[in-house]
């Protein structure tokens, strides 16, 4: 089983809000996440309004794309394969 990775080891550096409200991404963050400039991200206020989450456009993307399939071939196989309800 793998392990998840310790918050010392998620963690990246720190980042300022400017007066405009522009933050600086973290070098060591960017080079841990592909962030390139001009990419895209998608900005999330975390549940408990304690921070902003940020995640690549391309990779919420791939994720849409890939729950898509699948929800697609389970369709199919319920339509392909039904069972019979139990009562």
């Amino acid at each position: 089983m793998e392990m998840s990775p310790s918050l010392k080891e998620l963690f990246q550096g720190t980042a300022t809000v400017g007066e405009r409200g522009q933050v600086v991404i973290p070098v060591q963050a960017r080079e841990a996440c592909g962030i390139q400039p001009g990419d895209k991200l998608l900005a999330f206020v975390h549940p408990a309004g304690s921070g902003v989450v940020f995640i690549k456009l391309e990779a919420m993307l791939q994720v849409s794309s890939l729950l898509s399939q699948l929800l697609a071939e389970t369709e199919n196989s319920a339509i392909s394969d039904p069972q019979e309800e139990t009562t």
